[in-house]
């Protein structure tokens, strides 16, 4: 009895072992020798360059692809990669990029990106034996001609919404409008931008009704002139109203010269820029303020530093600010601003990041403060000597480290669903 028992436990484990035992196929050989690719690929990049490995460390990778977006003065966006080689592809480096124009389609710009991923990707994958199985195509490219631009670089935006909102004992609307019009060159920036937004809500507590109605309309210019690959000047302007601000009309000029340690044409991958300012604000208030002014005109300077830097292991984007009106120097305002996402180790990613305020600038804020409903609602400034904000958060995800199959069967996780990012 023993002896049989004995026969069948073997016959069973061999059954088993043969069944785990992995099939060794010319497809598996391959997918063992692909480029190991650490970025963060869209389902449809996957789908469409099926011959590498989208590995989730980037310590075992042998490429490392970076990607950042930059807006354009046309009101597209220049998408950039940086791909670095590790390990066998090691010393490896190349930048490739394409832009992109505000009327092409999502599924336009994706072809695009992924056309270009495929052709940055050839000499990387030449030093493994999938390259036995690239066929390189050529198609005819457009003709070379150049047409004027009738509108001389010039590009115009327009917009409008509108809200409604509301239950039982609550109701609320909002309407907004924007216009802008921008030209971008190598040489000139210019960029206007104008903004109006009225809102209105109505409360019910009880047999008592309470409103909220706020204004706020405001145009912003900005025109910056190119010296070199350090050094630029221009000026910002702005006209504004603001009845949460007590502002009837506010008319700010503001002349100004940058400098950025890095060249400007390293600026999506690092910048390190120091800006300073002088000009003249002019304020006609709504109430009579609480140093008893309806109106007045101030001299204004500020000083700003910004450091941004995208490296294979995250991103840094740091700023710090300061502003006073030359009348008194205990009249300012500094504001430091932070954020860090950093890939710590393998699997683990955390970000976190936030602003502080020292507000000492408040000289619109009304005599006499606000009603306990304006506070409540929103509706005036409020004195502080502060504020802040503040997020923190971290994954860490395990398992596979490959990551290349795409099924989007009933949506949800597992690759599944489309995801569309607009900045």
């Amino acid at each position: 009895m023993k002896t049989t028992l004995l026969t069948i436990a073997m016959v069973l484990i061999s059954i088993y072992s043969s069944g785990q035992q992995p099939v060794t196929s010319e497809k598996d050989t391959l997918r063992k020798d692909a480029l190991n690719v650490y970025m963060e690929a869209s389902d449809y990049i996957k789908e469409q360059i099926p011959f590498v490995n989208y590995v989730r460390d980037r310590m075992v990778a042998d490429l490392i692809i970076i990607k950042t977006l930059e807006g354009t003065g046309s009101g597209g966006s220049e998408r950039t990669f940086f791909l670095e080689g590790t390990g066998k592809c090691g010393g490896m480096r190349d930048t490739i990029s394409f832009s992109t124009s505000p009327d092409e389609t999502y599924e336009q710009i994706r072809e695009r990106e992924a056309q270009l991923l495929k052709m940055g990707l050839i000499r990387y994958i030449m030093k493994t034996p999938l390259s036995d199985y690239i066929d390189i195509n050529f198609s005819q490219p457009i003709q070379q001609e150049v047409s004027s631009d009738k509108w001389n670089s010039w590009v115009f935006r327009a917009g409008m919404n509108g809200m409604l909102n509301g239950e039982s004992s609550y109701k609320s609307s909002n309407i907004s409008g924007n216009f802008s019009a921008n030209r971008v060159t190598s040489d000139w920036k210019i960029n206007i931008n104008s903004r109006y937004s009225r809102r209105m809500s109505e409360y019910e507590i009880g047999d008592d009704i309470y409103t909220s109605n706020t204004n706020t309309a405001n145009v912003n210019a900005l025109i910056v002139k190119s010296i070199n690959e350090h050094w630029s000047y221009g000026g910002s302007g702005s006209v504004s109203s603001s009845t949460y601000s007590n502002y009837d009309l506010s008319v700010s000029i503001m002349p100004g010269i940058e400098y950025d340690i890095y060249p400007y044409s390293e600026s999506n991958r690092r910048q390190l820029r120091i800006l300073y300012s002088i000009g003249y604000n002019y304020n006609n208030y709504t109430d009579t303020t609480i140093f008893n002014k309806t109106s007045e005109g101030l001299m204004v300077h500020s000083l700003s530093g910004s450091y941004e830097v995208i490296q294979k292991w995250g991103s840094i984007d740091m700023s710090v600010s300061w502003s006073n009106f030359l009348r008194d120097f205990s009249e300012n305002r500094l504001s430091v601003f932070g954020s860090l996402n950093w890939r710590v180790a393998k699997g683990l990613s955390i970000n976190f990041g936030g602003s502080y305020a020292f507000v000492h600038n408040q000289i619109s804020l009304v005599k006499g403060g606000a009603s306990s409903e304006e506070i409540l609602l929103r509706r005036r400034e409020l004195a502080t000597s502060y504020n802040y904000f503040t997020h923190f958060g971290f994954s860490y995800t395990f398992g596979s480290i490959y990551n290349n199959v795409v099924n989007p069967r009933f949506g949800g996780g597992g690759g599944g669903g489309m995801v569309i990012i607009m900045n």
